[in-house]
């Protein structure tokens, strides 16, 4: 306590970030956006290429279940590789959403021309990215994701090396990892 009030200390929030199939098949754009994320100082806390599977898709567009894109939206995330990430930073939900514009397109090409979805967005399916819109979308999207990834162990184990910037980044895999020198000193 200091001057009888409480000092509050501020934590890395994380953010669930999908790399839509049509941007993974261009690897000059996905590089564009890779780039993006590195020169925002967001950090990949971890990251995976695949193809969403079908039950991994269903859980993650539950609320568009009743909506009339629902089938193309499910067809079109499962049609080629995607690449996911878990990225943080101390507002990463916001920063990521602002880097990504609007979700509509057109939106975005009209009035965030310099955004990903303003550049690379094709359609409202085929707007090249996902970003989580809150704490609670992250953790569940999260968990779809990466089913072994803890939230809460990673705040108790490795938050801290993140938000000190200890950390080593590996451009081929796209993550950042705790450098584990000084990790060991800790």
């Amino acid at each position: 306590m200091k001057n009888g009030k409480m000092q509050s200390e501020k934590y890395l929030q994380l953010t669930l970030a999908v790399i839509k199939p049509h941007i993974v098949k261009s690897p000059f754009v996905l590089q564009k956006i890779r780039n993006l994320i590195i020169d925002n100082n967001l950090k990949i806390v971890r990251s995976r290429r695949s193809i969403i599977t079908q039950e991994e898709v269903t859980l993650f567009y539950e609320e568009h279940k009743e909506k009339f894109f629902y089938n193309r939206l499910l067809t079109f995330m499962c049609s080629g590789p995607s690449d996911i990430h878990i990225l943080a930073d101390y507002d990463a939900i916001i920063k990521w959403r602002q880097l990504m514009g609007p979700t509509r397109v057109y939106q975005a090409q009209y009035i965030a021309p310099d955004t990903i979805r303003g550049m690379f967005g094709l359609s409202d399916t085929r707007n090249a990215t996902h970003g989580s819109d809150s704490v609670e979308s992250a953790r569940r999207e999260i968990s779809i994701f990466f089913k072994d990834f803890d939230i809460r162990r990673w705040y108790q184990n490795e938050e801290r090396y993140y938000s000190l910037g200890q950390l080593q980044f590996d451009p081929v895999a796209f993550v950042h990892t705790i450098d584990r020198n000084l990790m060991n000193r800790n």
